[in-house]
Formats: C-alpha cells, sequence, structure tokens
C-alpha cells in the first residue's frame, strides 16, 4: 500500500463508489497482513518511502513466494534479496514476472516503473571481482528503490591508477557505495577524493588473518577519511538502502 493507493480508496469512498463495508475491506490489511509464518508490513511504503524487502536466506521457496504475492496484491515494487539460483527458479514458476539477479542473489519484481526518487547518481565502487556479488546487492536495491546508479568494479589499490583513470566520473556522483575485502583499505581512499557520503561496505573475501571480514570491517571503521560510514559485513542491501535515503536529500 503506497500513498497514491491510500488516496484512491479515500476518494472512491468520499466519491460513493465504494460504499463503508467495502472500504473497510480494502483497508483490513493495514498495518500489516497474517500469513502465519509472517506478518507482512503492507504499511511500510507509508511510513518509509518503500515496501518491506524479504530476506530469503532461511526461507523456504514456498514462504518467499506466499510473501512476494502478498506484496503485490498491493501492488508493490518486490525485491528478495540471499536467494539462490535452485530457490529462485521455484519461486518463478509460482510468479513468472520475477527476474533473478544472480550475481547479486536477488529476485525483483516490478509492477510498474518505479519514480526516479534520487536527486543524483549512486556510484558503486568495487575493490575486486570477488566483491561484485555484495556490491550488485547495493546496486540492484539502489536501483530498485528508484536511483541511477553507476558501477566501477576491480579498482582496488594494489593498482591505484585504475581508479585515478576515473576520477572525473567520480567526482560526478551523489553518494558512494564502496566495497572491499581483505584489508578494506579502498573506502578510506575514496574518501580522500570526493566531498560526497561514502557507504564503506566489509567483505567476507579474503586470506585467514581477514577473519572473514573482521579485519576490513575494524579498517573501515578506522578511517582517516572523514565522511565515511560503514554497514556490516556482506550487506550491499543496507548499503543500497542508505544510499537511497541519502540520495533522496
Amino acid at each position: 500500500m503506497n500513498e497514491e493507493m491510500l488516496k484512491e480508496i479515500l476518494e472512491d469512498f468520499r466519491g460513493g463508489k465504494l460504499d463503508l463495508a467495502a472500504t473497510v475491506e480494502r483497508l483490513r490489511t493495514l498495518p500489516f497482513e497474517d500469513l502465519g509464518f509472517a506478518r507482512v508490513d503492507h504499511h511500510r511504503t507509508l511510513r518509509r518511502g518503500f515496501p518491506e524487502v524479504i530476506f530469503g536466506e532461511g526461507k523456504s521457496a514456498d514462504q518467499i513466494a506466499m510473501i512476494m504475492k502478498s506484496l503485490l496484491s498491493h501492488g508493490a515494487q518486490v525485491l528478495v534479496t540471499r536467494v539462490d539460483a535452485a530457490k529462485a527458479a521455484i519461486v518463478r514458476q509460482e510468479i513468472p514476472a520475477a527476474v533473478y539477479h544472480d550475481l547479486a542473489r536477488a529476485l525483483t519484481v516490478r509492477p510498474q516503473e518505479a519514480p526516479r526518487k534520487g536527486r543524483g547518481t549512486i556510484m558503486v565502487v568495487a575493490a575486486g571481482t570477488s566483491d561484485i556479488p555484495v556490491a550488485e546487492e547495493a546496486v540492484i536495491t539502489a536501483d530498485i528503490m528508484g536511483n541511477l546508479v553507476d558501477r566501477l568494479y576491480d579498482v582496488g589499490v594494489a593498482g591505484l591508477h585504475r581508479l585515478l583513470e576515473h576520477l572525473q566520473q567520480l567526482r560526478r556522483a551523489t553518494v558512494f557505495v564502496v566495497v572491499a575485502g581483505l584489508e578494506g583499505a579502498l573506502p578510506s581512499v575514496v574518501g580522500g577524493l570526493v566531498d560526497r557520503p561514502i557507504i564503506a561496505v566489509p567483505t567476507s573475501i579474503g586470506y585467514g588473518a581477514s577473519f572473514h571480514g573482521l579485519a576490513a570491517l575494524l579498517a573501515m571503521l578506522n578511517s582517516c577519511a572523514p565522511g565515511v560510514a560503514v554497514v556490516n559485513i556482506d550487506n550491499g542491501f543496507g548499503a543500497g538502502y542508505l544510499a537511497s535515503l541519502i540520495n533522496r536529500c
């Protein structure tokens, strides 16, 4: 349920197209719908500007499909994160309109094209090719939330000239999501080059002493570049969502 749909229901009631009982029935699932195993938050678009996002990991394909259908019945844009290919294939049999983004491990359904709400461009920067899946999760999230998104991949600090070659492109972006594993140095480097907010995403990519992303997380939290905020390890979704909110301001 978004603001436009709510206004339409209320206008139909005021204009006599819907009687009181029909209006109550249309509003019955606000603010949530109880599916037994999940309570789907249909009020979230009104509160937050974007529908509830489904975290697919740990849910069965049937559960994911049922939640998706519930959201779609209210005209919502649908984003499901952390879905493997096998589970996505089962869901798409139930919902053929669903698109699977294999690198991002995400499913999306767009009943209508989302209006562009972002004021500028979100640039998603990845240090290495192995970081791309997390970066793509951020890309898909920011895109479905109504933003223009640019990508710049495999520009880590081991070959700094690869990043500097795109300096003019970097300076045109409004907000950055910078994804890196290993020592996690890239957000600090980008932070020294631009005057825009940077959301740093540590990934679990790296050898033993990287501690599954903990080393990158601590390095990013200790960044000497001002204007760098940090999300949790491998949390491309959280970074893309936050970048979208910043890009609306």
